[in-house]
């Protein structure tokens, strides 16, 4: 019925439509033929299910453009329904003539979202504060998160830009404090593809919150190849391309931290480079002094990860890796010294070319240096780091070393006078 007679959120029209598109959604999982049509539709229906559900959170109003277009959702789900139906029975007159009906319902399913998400977009809808879901305490069943966790999804895709951010801190307060909000947000279809969407958005808030969500969903196996599959690699070399301000600083962090999670195998290495991310990644070590010691060494990290694939390896040092990594050794700052000893190591791991190249930048001058007992710009951790780097990758420059440093005396020093960990890798040296 046209509006009038009853306010939209109270039309038994916008109920069917919500009734009719859940139970579309657990039909759909039942279809045996065009899974894949129908893997994409069921993502459209959950879309639409979200913002049904946002329109009848809202304050009773009459409106009578929202009512031609709920009116027009529930015509499109009477389709779906029919189609649905057809294809379980697998009474179709022919399989091209079926994939372009099917074809037609999803760019419908489109224009349904895209007429109610205008809409809610308008202003003309406003929350109903009494309706917003309380957080459930830790001791609540898994319907009760699930249906909070669907909740915060609803807000997320079809509220004002504050309902989004006030949404994704519910969200990450969620995740920190109860590890099944982590793994629903991985089960719910299309809650990750939300996330890695506002990736990209214009409001700084909304981009920072949703990249700390990524960067806790990211430690579990599990995380990382849902991840992987919602094309995360992408947004986050964008985040760390952007610019240096000062508010950016912990979307970056979160950024680097979600990378070094989903890199710690090679196998998403060539993803990181074909998004330019290396040449991302060495730019934030060169300018140290601009970014700081926790987002180089975070970058220093992911590159350790990546590096492992020799043509990445080569890339890496044909944009001067090296001579950077080195600067940073010469830093004095015990971070960064640790995290650029670290990645050299990593690089010149079984590679004669880079061995020398390290060499003939003055590489072993700086060992030498961080070396020194003497020497009050070196920690303890980072002589561990030099002396591990020295037995791992130019223990045969030992006698060179020596020939123009008292090396020895310093690996004598270090045996009698040392702490335990910084002992074994001097014995190695020796």
């Amino acid at each position: 019925p046209i509006m009038g007679e009853a306010t939209v959120s109270e039309t038994p029209t916008l109920k069917r439509a919500t009734v009719l598109t859940s139970s579309l959604i657990s039909i759909s999982y039942s279809i045996r033929v065009f899974t894949a049509k129908w893997s994409l539709i069921r993502v459209k229906l959950d879309d639409l299910f979200s913002h049904l559900g946002a329109i009848e959170n809202c304050e009773p109003i009459e409106n009578l453009s929202l009512s031609i277009a709920v009116e027009a959702v529930l015509a499109t789900l009477e389709d779906c329904q029919e189609l649905a139906n057809r294809c379980l029975r697998s009474s179709y007159s022919g399989k091209l003539l079926m994939q372009s009906d099917l074809d037609v319902l999803s760019s419908k399913l489109d224009g349904c979202v895209r007429s109610l998400s205008e809409i809610y977009s308008a202003g003309l809808l406003k929350q109903n504060n009494a309706l917003i879901v309380s957080k459930p305490n830790f001791s609540a069943s898994k319907e009760d998160v699930k249906f909070y966790a669907g909740d915060i999804l609803s807000r997320l895709k079809i509220g004002s830009n504050e309902m989004k951010k006030q949404a994704l801190i519910s969200l990450n307060e969620s995740i920190q404090e109860d590890e099944r909000y982590a793994k629903l947000a991985l089960e719910i279809e299309g809650f990750i593809g939300v996330l890695v969407n506002f990736l990209d958005s214009s409001d700084s808030e909304i981009q920072e919150e949703a990249a700390k969500s990524v960067s806790v969903v990211s430690v579990s196996n599990s995380g990382k190849n849902v991840l992987i599959s919602a094309g995360i690699i992408s947004p986050l070399i964008r985040i760390l391309e952007s610019s240096s301000s000062s508010s950016k600083s912990e979307t970056k962090r979160y950024a680097l931290r979600c990378l070094a999670y989903v890199t710690e195998n090679s196998d998403n290495a060539w993803a990181v480079s074909s998004h330019g991310g290396v040449t991302s990644l060495l730019k934030i070590c060169r300018e140290s002094s601009l970014y700081g010691a926790d987002l180089v060494c975070s970058s220093c990290l992911v590159l350790k990860n990546i590096v492992g694939v020799e043509e990445i390896k080569r890339f890496t040092v044909e944009e001067g890796a090296i001579s950077d990594l080195i600067t940073l050794a010469k830093s004095g700052n015990e971070d960064l010294q640790m995290c650029s000893l670290d990645l050299l190591q990593a690089i010149a791991y079984r590679d004669e070319s880079v061995r020398k190249a390290i060499k003939s930048q003055g590489g072993i001058q700086i060992l030498l240096e961080i070396l020194d007992p003497k020497s009050y710009a070196a920690s303890t951790k980072a002589r561990e780091v030099a002396l591990k780097s020295i037995a791992s990758t130019f223990i045969s420059d030992i006698q060179l070393m020596n020939s123009h440093h008292p090396f020895m005396d310093y690996i004598l020093h270090y045996l009698q006078r040392g702490d335990v960990s910084i002992q074994e890798p001097a014995l190695k040296c020796a």
